[in-house]
């Protein structure tokens, strides 16, 4: 039996999607099966959100939809239609620095930075989520985002100076 080529009508297309992206309506034509990752970085430019295990268990690709936390690449793109979201670019105001990110910085809290971003995003919705009172509290809620190279207790140390400042 010979393969043939979908038909014109028969082939997936993209749909119009619009998103409040760092502060900012954008529109993109994505199919429905593209994750919210996938658009912020092929589609949008915006490379500092992560891909790393692509499965939800790493907190690579972490970003705030609706100022709460969200793994960008379990999340279908069209699924936030219409809500805000922030990725690591459109963190820090101008040339100032979101105080969690001040934080990082000052606490050394990164080695290869490859999970920062994850990081610093997750970080900023445990401040806004109040969970994080205690380092304790700091650890089980920053659970979900690992760090390869090990830099957890500069992480905690980062985050509990941004507590007032956030």
């Amino acid at each position: 039996m010979a393969m043939t080529e979908p038909s014109p009508a028969r082939a997936p297309r993209g749909a119009p999607l619009t998103l409040r992206l760092n502060g900012r309506e954008a529109t993109f034509e994505a199919d429905p099966q593209t994750t919210l990752l996938d658009l912020l970085r092929d589609r949008a430019g915006l490379t500092g959100t992560k891909k790393g295990c692509d499965r939800g268990q790493c907190g690579a690709c972490t970003v705030l939809v609706n100022r709460r936390r969200t793994l960008s690449c379990l999340a279908l793109a069209h699924a936030h239609a219409g809500d805000d979201v922030v990725t690591i670019e459109g963190l820090a105001d101008g040339d100032r620095l979101h105080p969690v990110q001040a934080a990082f910085v000052a606490h050394d809290a990164f080695q290869c930075g490859y999970c920062t971003p994850g990081q610093i995003l997750s970080a900023v919705g445990v401040l806004a989520e109040g969970r994080a009172q205690t380092d304790d509290e700091i650890r089980e809620a920053m659970s979900g985002n690992i760090c390869r190279c090990g830099a957890y207790p500069n992480i905690v140390a980062a985050i509990a100076a941004a507590r007032g400042a956030a």
